[in-house]
């Protein structure tokens, strides 16, 4: 095998891996699995509904473990889907949603926040431009794949 992988490359996959890790915790410890973490993260970051097409963009999830996730958590009623314009269907919490996000989704929210509240502005601006110009640069270089 003759794949070159750069050190900054490596660096990179490791740390994300870190993150997706970070995250897998902080859901283990809420008690919930991660798609039902992040369906109910995103729907937090949507205001409370989303279109379940939009989820599945957002959230990179594959289709099906989204249907899964939601056919569980509609079932515990934590959330319910309602039509929408034409075929589409909007992802909605319920009362039981909103207490359960308040019980961990607000959780995560405050670290991440906490977390960000301690960087200066310059870092701030400068993790978010890179992570933009690398999205910006991989998108491009996907045209010519």
């Amino acid at each position: 095998m003759n794949i070159k992988i750069s050190e900054s490359l490596k660096h990179f996959n490791y740390l994300q891996s870190e993150l997706d890790a970070v995250y897998h915790e902080a859901s283990l410890k809420l008690g919930m699995s991660d798609s039902s973490m992040i369906i109910l993260y995103t729907l937090c970051n949507e205001g409370g509904s989303c279109l379940l097409n939009d989820i599945c963009i957002l959230t990179c999830l594959s289709k099906q473990t989204i249907n899964s996730s939601i056919r569980k958590m509609e079932a515990e009623e934590i959330l319910y889907l309602k039509a929408s314009d034409g075929k589409r269907k909007l992802v909605c919490l319920t009362e039981k949603g909103k207490q359960l996000s308040e019980k961990t989704v607000a959780k995560i929210v405050d670290i991440e926040n906490r977390i960000f509240d301690s960087w200066s502005a310059e870092a701030k601006q400068q993790y978010f431009g890179a992570i933009q110009n690398y999205v910006a640069a991989f998108k491009e270089e996907l045209k010519n794949l």
